[in-house]
């Protein structure tokens, strides 16, 4: 009864990571399109405009690592302490660079 418990709370647990990448990439997307909106409308000048597209740039890797661990997730050996466990420590390091690479250019927006 224990092991039928465990692979339920395993299985939960990979559902709400999967859901939370989810809500992560929509949060990634508004944030990217207010930062084209303020390059283009606020600041249409070419550093903001480039600062626009390397936001958009920075959007497509976010999209990238984080269709890669949802994906992991769904597939047979994606669960929490399985290879796929070992490894999210690359799709979170992806995360946060795209995550840095953001606030960067946020702050180039903004100056």
């Amino acid at each position: 009864m224990t092991a039928g418990r465990d692979g339920e709370a395993d299985g939960a647990q990979r559902e709400r990571t999967r859901l939370s990448w989810r809500r992560t990439t929509l949060a990634y997307t508004v944030v990217t399109a207010l930062a084209v909106r303020t390059a283009l409308v606020d600041g249409n000048t070419p550093p903001a405009r480039m600062a626009a597209a390397l936001t958009a740039l920075a959007w497509l890797g976010f999209l990238v690592v984080a269709h890669r661990r949802i994906h992991a997730l769904t597939t047979a050996g994606g669960g929490v302490g399985g290879p796929v466990g070992a490894a999210a420590g690359r799709f979170v390091t992806g995360a946060v660079l795209c995550a840095l690479v953001m606030a960067v250019l946020g702050a180039v927006l903004l100056w």
